[in-house]
């Protein structure tokens, strides 16, 4: 038993290794396009190419425009642009937003940090495909499927760490679903050939059509961040705080943490990676009125 333990764990943090090393990558892309984007004024030639020669700071000055009744984040008073070529506007009550995305565009010193840009992303995504109902649709089917495979509906009864702090960090978060969706959630012992009914599916399909594009973004980023479509819902809709919500994501390693120790960087930096990235989420949805 012990040696499966161990050998889950170390499976468990290749794939961590693995999904971190994609996002990266995935934002190192978003990157190039942003900086081509406030650098260049007229049609782009060679994108990549352009953005590879200037993957560092190139403005001297960000700063907060307002535009009509929106906010743009400018580098030297260009507007910066989403991947897709918008220009990255926000709504008036989204003051924080865009204060928290001109602070990571004014920290990035000498080299741009992909990593470094999680607002930016984020808002991205919420303006390029959250407000596309074919997108959106996409987006609603991806995020169902994790019902199926949900942490927090499969349980274990051994070794007793585990099954502590599934008690107290899931079996309320289950109770909390249930009474508010009015819906069945069934708990697993095993991942092998189970899944939520279709009319839990359906329930949870029209709470994700309901949702605005800045919601759908964060519920998406959470839901593949903790692996829990449950965790992101509750976060989304503010039942969970960021540490509560990390906090449950993180009880399978917690507990292996508990009998054979930290792995020194890496259990340590995904204690602070999903921390940042739910944050954002939270961020993403925060209104200032």
């Amino acid at each position: 038993m012990q040696a499966f333990q161990r050998t889950w764990l170390t499976r468990s943090l290749a794939v961590s290794a693995a999904r971190s090393e994609l996002h990266s990558s995935r934002l190192v892309w978003c990157t190039r396009k942003y900086v081509t984007a406030a650098s260049h004024d007229g049609p782009v030639v060679s994108e990549t190419n352009r953005a590879e020669a200037t993957l560092k700071r190139f403005w001297k000055h960000v700063g907060l425009e307002k535009r009509d009744n929106s906010f743009a984040v400018t580098l030297d008073k260009r507007a910066i642009k989403t991947p897709s070529g918008n220009t990255l506007l926000l709504p008036e009550n989204k003051r924080l937003l865009a204060t928290l995305i001109a602070d990571e565009w004014e920290n990035q010193e000498r080299l741009l940090q992909p990593h470094a840009l999680p607002m930016t992303s984020l808002a991205s995504r919420a303006i390029d495909a959250m407000g596309d109902d074919k997108t959106r649709s996409e987006v609603r089917a991806a995020l169902l499927t994790y019902l199926d495979t949900d942490t927090i509906c499969f349980h274990a009864d051994d070794p007793p760490p585990v099954v502590e702090l599934q008690e107290k960090y899931w079996l309320p978060l289950l109770d909390w679903v249930r009474s508010t969706f009015e819906v069945e959630i069934k708990v697993f012992d095993s991942v092998l050939f189970h899944s939520q009914s279709d009319e839990t599916k359906r329930k949870f399909d029209d709470v994700l059509a309901n949702l605005n594009p800045w919601e759908l973004a964060a519920m998406e980023r959470v839901t593949y961040t903790s692996k829990s479509f449950l965790i992101a819902l509750a976060l989304v809709k503010k039942h969970l705080t960021v540490e509560e919500a990390a906090l449950a994501a993180q009880v399978e390693v917690a507990s292996q943490i508990q009998r054979w120790g930290e792995v020194e960087d890496s259990h340590d930096v995904d204690f602070h990676d999903i921390r940042r990235q739910l944050g954002s989420a939270a961020c993403l949805m925060a209104n200032v009125s």
